[in-house]
């Protein structure tokens, strides 16, 4: 018994007190009937989404002023879990008092977040992330229904998983808010390729325009570049080394002392914040005009997969910024 206690107080520790509140006591379950919405001088709006992936539904309610297009009250009814009840709830305290264009700009990360205690504190565990998915699908269909226009008429995001409508916009949002590393790690937060898979690679069943594995690496590449500080606030010249001279006119001895000058107070730190390094071996001029710097990766960075891809095109980035454009890196 105690480690079921145990156990369930640290299931517990994972939602925050708002979304465990709004759980138990939702503040905006119900419905507005016709009368009601008639009463108040608006137009009735009731719209339904239910996910296939999870077998959760929710109905949401809008009383609509016509005159100036804002959603005087909101509520909903909720088919599913307790996530998807505070999602719900949430969602539906976002819309009240907007007008329906400003409404239907409520993503599921303003959701997610409104749901928060701390603002850097998750409010729930990441396998509940996309119950506030269907929050933000609901609000798309009742725009939809007062404006007379298609649902897809709002969708300015690229929808990567179709089985739990996961936009480009919120898997890349998600990576770099929790610091992803793995397609695991992006499923588990958002459910994108939980279901079919079909979004994970290539090769599934439906063929996608965007993968996973591939949005993960594009971005972990600009996560890179921009923690390794791609766009320098001080520049490196010849002047720096006793020379008024640009940085392809030095000599390679001094070349080399520049590169190691911003290995050194640029790219190593962050290296070495992941248990990683790197060593200069050689610096060579090239016929085609290019200078080519050879490093050798050390520790946690020899074996990692982002080095000859995100890690080598950041390191790059910066030399080329700060010293010269011509400047190209050879891992040996």
């Amino acid at each position: 018994m105690a480690k079921g206690n145990l156990i369930n107080k640290n299931i517990w520790a994972e939602y925050s007190k708002k979304v465990q509140d709004s759980m138990n006591n939702p503040k905006n379950m119900g419905e507005i009937t016709s009368e009601q919405a008639e009463a108040m001088g608006c137009k009735l709006i009731v719209a339904d989404f239910g996910a296939e992936s999870c077998g959760d539904a929710v109905r949401l309610y809008w009383a609509v002023d016509p005159n100036s297009d804002i959603i005087k009250d909101a509520k909903f009814k909720s088919f599913g879990c307790g996530t998807a009840i505070a999602s719900s709830d949430y969602m539906a305290e976002l819309c009240r008092g907007k007008k329906v264009e400003d409404a239907v700009k409520i993503t599921n990360l303003d959701v997610e977040r409104a749901m928060r205690d701390e603002p850097d504190t998750p409010a729930v565990p990441p396998q509940k992330m996309h119950c506030s998915v269907m929050a933000y699908d609901v609000i798309k269909r009742a725009a939809s229904q007062y404006l007379g226009v298609d649902p897809e008429h709002f969708e300015d995001q690229i929808i990567v998983c179709e089985c739990a409508r996961v936009s480009l916009g919120t898997i890349k949002d998600v990576i770099r808010i929790n610091n992803l590393t793995t397609v695991e790690q992006i499923t588990e937060y958002t459910k994108a390729g939980a279901f079919c898979k079909s979004c994970i690679k290539p090769g599934g069943h439906e063929k996608r325009e965007y993968y996973l594995v591939d949005i993960l690496a594009e971005t972990r590449a600009q996560m890179e570049a921009e923690h390794l500080g791609k766009i320098a606030d001080a520049k490196i010249s010849g002047a720096d080394f006793g020379d008024d001279l640009s940085f392809d006119e030095l000599t390679m001895v001094k070349q080399l002392k520049a590169i190691e000058a911003v290995i050194d107070e640029q790219i190593r730190p962050m290296l070495n914040f992941d248990g990683g390094d790197l060593e200069i071996l050689d610096i060579q001029k090239s016929n085609d005009g290019k200078i080519d710097v050879y490093i050798r990766y050390m520790g946690a960075c020899g074996g990692c997969a982002h080095s000859s891809g995100g890690t080598l095109y950041a390191i790059e980035s910066v030399l080329n910024e700060t010293l010269s454009p011509n400047i190209r890196v050879m891992p040996v």
